[in-house]
């Protein structure tokens, strides 16, 4: 009887669990399958979220870390072209061009037929102190061979920088010995100096070139000034051509030198970050002395801050091509493994109230890559009515028309010069022969060419040497046939470009400006308004109204 009653509650404890059964399932599918979906549907951070999930899931073993380096510049790139990602083993180097010094042997290289050839060693530096010389060519590094391909421009800034103190042994090859030669170098502060040139032009003139702004470009140029006005400084070219920019901070402390008191420099603003006023203090020590500013289409960013301040508030006159257009302000974020973000955060502004940014579009734009070389293909390098800025008018502190959305319109255009421009001339720079034989004439001649301390006495020995002649025969044996008509029209370039190359090889940046300053039509038409009493802005004349 027992036995029959329990029988009877077999059905009842099964279908009991059967439901505990499901129900069971039922919340722990719920469960589970719930937290995957709130992790991807309401997370604030999903792509956090999906990088572990990627992880935690995936069918095969990810490397994260590469992963993440190659995402990186691509969320960036959906931003603007200036937001950028600087992975660590590039990061350094990145810093090292705007910090004003870096841990190095000291010699300037070049890289040629997979060899590098040291081209100049700088005066007090470690390769200095050891004995090597301009033209030796470094065939091993810490005793492994360094020829080849592995020898590239960026392996072989790795290999010879290092930190202060530290040593490589070098093994080089030199003119005249048979045996490869030893040094141990021990690396030292190598100075990187942003102002190039400074020296007097012309009676009265000063010019300054200055290649970026970096931590202490502000301090040289005030050494440079201090220099000029021992010399009597009347007037001062400043040259930008070329300046990508560099810290916004140094263009403001080197405009407050020109400017009376509480002039606005420029201003700053973005999203996250109000508007910010750069006023001069009125301490600067040249804010009557005429200027002149050169600029070009490289011209960018600090350079535009500078040149832009000096314009709008009519302290002088801009001379040149219309300069680049990137007016946003990056502010940069360094990662704990060096790697560093350099992150928009503002636009800045001229006085006048222009923004100079050219405009883009988010994400890879394209066009924006590709807008000095459609300026060329319009013929803007050429001539002033193919330029075309589409942004708003401005006005100046006296009153002059300027314009946003584009760069900096200087005031006084100067065309590339194309004259005796020769399809034979565009190849043989194309092909990169003209640097090529300069190299190779210095490297046969240097202990002629040593005796010469200036350019002036330098291009005086070279204009008796028949160098476009020499260079003809050069460039048909590598395969660019003679055409000697076209040789005969070019033949200015090509000395101007072939002294110019091997002045700078043989002497320093200072001597090559004053070549090439020579006979450059930029600094010409800036010398112009010195010559003719222009180098003030002139208010504009008054519209008369009927006669009246």
């Amino acid at each position: 009887m027992s036995q029959n009653r329990s029988t009877r509650f077999i059905p009842l404890i099964i279908a009991i669990s059967v439901v505990v059964g499901i129900i069971l399932g039922t919340f722990y599918a719920h469960h589970f399958s719930g937290n995957r979906l709130n992790i991807i549907n309401t997370s604030s951070n999903k792509l956090n979220d999906l990088l572990h999930i990627v992880n935690d899931q995936y069918v095969d073993t990810v490397d994260l870390n590469s992963l993440v380096e190659r995402a990186l510049p691509q969320i960036l790139g959906e931003l603007d072209p200036h937001s950028v990602y600087i992975p660590a083993k590039d990061s350094q180097q990145a810093n090292d061009e705007l910090a004003g010094s870096f841990s190095g042997i000291g010699v300037q290289f070049t890289i040629r037929q997979d060899t590098i050839h040291i081209n100049n060693v700088i005066k007090g530096g470690p390769s200095e102190k050891v004995g090597l010389l301009a033209g030796d060519r470094i065939i091993k590094v810490n005793d492994e061979e360094f020829v080849g391909k592995i020898c590239t421009n960026d392996e072989t800034q790795r290999r010879l920088k290092g930190e202060k103190g530290s040593k490589v042994k070098l093994s080089v090859l030199r003119r005249g010995q048979k045996e490869l030669l030893d040094f141990t170098v021990v690396r030292g502060d190598i100075p990187v100096n942003s102002v190039k040139a400074s020296y007097m032009i012309d009676k009265g003139v000063g010019y300054i070139q200055i290649d970026k702004f970096g931590e202490t470009t502000y301090p040289e140029m005030l050494v440079a000034l201090a220099k000029l006005s021992q010399a009597n400084l009347q007037g001062l070219i400043i040259d930008l051509r070329g300046n990508t920019g560099g810290y916004m901070g140094a263009a403001i402390q080197m405009v407050n030198e020109f400017l009376p008191a509480n002039r606005l420099i420029v201003y700053t603003e973005g999203r996250k970050s109000p508007r910010q006023e750069y006023k001069s203090d009125g301490r600067g020590s040249y804010q009557n002395l005429p200027l002149a500013v050169l600029v070009d289409e490289i011209s960018a960013s600090a350079s535009e801050i500078f040149s832009g301040a000096i314009q709008d508030n009519d302290r002088g006159m801009v001379v040149g091509r219309r300069s680049f257009g990137k007016g946003l302000v990056q502010e940069q974020v360094d990662f704990g493994d060096k790697s560093v973000l350099r992150l928009t955060i503002a636009r800045y502004y001229t006085p006048s109230g222009r923004c100079v940014q050219k405009p883009y579009k988010k994400g890879h734009d394209e066009d924006y890559e590709m807008d000095l070389i459609t300026r060329y293909q319009r013929g803007e390098f050429f001539s002033e009515d193919s330029i075309k800025q589409k942004g708003e008018a401005y006005q100046t502190s006296i009153g002059r028309t300027i314009y946003g959305g584009g760069g900096i319109m200087p005031d006084y255009f100067v065309p590339q010069d194309t004259a005796n421009i020769t399809s034979y001339y565009r190849m043989a720079v194309n092909q990169g022969l003209v640097v090529q034989y300069a190299y190779e004439y210095t490297d046969d001649n240097r202990q002629k060419l040593s005796k010469f301390a200036n350019s002036k006495d330098l291009k005086s020995y070279l204009e008796k040497q028949n160098i476009v002649e020499q260079f003809a025969n050069y460039a048909d044996k590598k395969g660019l046939k003679r055409r000697n008509l076209m040789i005969q029209k070019s033949s200015k370039l090509f000395e101007r470009a072939l002294f110019g190359n091997i002045i700078y090889i043989m002497l320093d940046d200072e001597e090559y400006a004053k070549y090439v300053n020579e006979s450059d039509p930029t600094v010409l038409q800036a010398m112009e308004l010195f010559k003719t009493n222009k180098i003030w802005p002139q208010a504009p004349a008054p519209v008369q109204i009927n006669g009246k």
